[in-house]
């Protein structure tokens, strides 16, 4: 599985769904749709400032973590940023992977 933070705002309209839904209902269909997915929401917490919720997700890989961030910004109701995380354990093997990179002007 695939680690992802997902940072989220909801629009006026958005709003107006969280206040029917409330936060328990949202996080219900969150997990909803992460288990369509194959996926699990390992946290998440509402938030105020730039970020509405934000939550540390697990999906099989990236077409999953795209397919969500598509369904969820075709709403209008809310804007969704993804960013894969990575451990400390893939991030060794990335910078132990020969890659053929000649910088700019070198």
């Amino acid at each position: 599985m695939a680690k992802f933070l997902i940072e989220t705002r909801y629009s006026a309209e958005g709003l107006r769904g969280l206040a029917k839904d409330k936060g328990s209902g949202r996080i219900q269909a969150v997990h909803q749709a992460l288990q369509s997915l194959g996926g699990k929401l390992e946290a998440g917490y509402f938030a105020f400032g730039d970020r509405d919720f934000v939550a540390i997700i697990d999906l099989p890989n990236s077409v999953a973590a795209a397919a969500l961030a598509l369904a969820v910004g075709s709403s209008g109701s809310v804007s969704i940023q993804t960013t894969p995380l990575l451990t400390a354990e893939e991030l060794d093997r990335a910078l132990e992977a020969p890659v053929d990179y000649r910088a700019p002007g070198s």
